[in-house]
């Protein structure tokens, strides 16, 4: 855990829900847009994705205010029958670094510091929305062994 690289990520079919609100309904969002998908007979090509469109300052006042961008979305093989709420569409793809974060979802910011500390120490900038990709289910596993990939497109 905690080893930084520099991956190509490929554009990604998802299933998805973008809104303003706050980041605690995203354990709410998630299991809407994986029930409606199955129903609707979607093949699953990865694991749930956050993407986050704040800065960390701009997100802790966003989520305090209930305005924060809040998207999740489900990986998916083909588009499916969208809704009002849930669209398909591509998450972007490129060079990104990526980190994996062990333990609960709300302890992660030493491991954002880290991956921050690295793109500024190696020249880099961030080059768009912050992803999070949720390995295992913290519900089956326990939060001390929850899995979270963080990717952050560089330039």
């Amino acid at each position: 855990m905690g080893e930084i690289t520099v991956v190509d990520v490929e554009p990604l079919l998802v299933a998805g829900i973008r809104k303003r609100g706050y980041y605690r309904e995203i354990a709410e969002l998630l299991p809407k847009i994986y029930g409606y998908a199955a129903k609707k007979g979607a093949k699953f090509t990865g694991p749930p994705i956050f993407v986050c469109h704040e800065t960390p300052e701009e997100a802790v006042e966003a989520d305090k205010t209930g305005t924060a961008d809040v998207e999740v979305a489900a990986p998916i093989a083909e588009k499916i029958e969208e809704t009002k709420e849930i669209k398909c569409y591509t998450l972007p793809g490129g060079k990104m670094v990526k980190i994996i974060h062990k333990g609960p979802y709300d302890k992660c910011e030493p491991t954002y510091n880290k991956i921050f500390a690295w793109i500024e120490k190696n020249g880099k900038k961030i080059a768009g929305p912050t992803r999070e990709a949720y390995l295992n289910d913290p519900n089956e596993v326990g939060l001390e062994e929850a899995l979270t990939e963080i990717y952050i497109p560089i330039n």
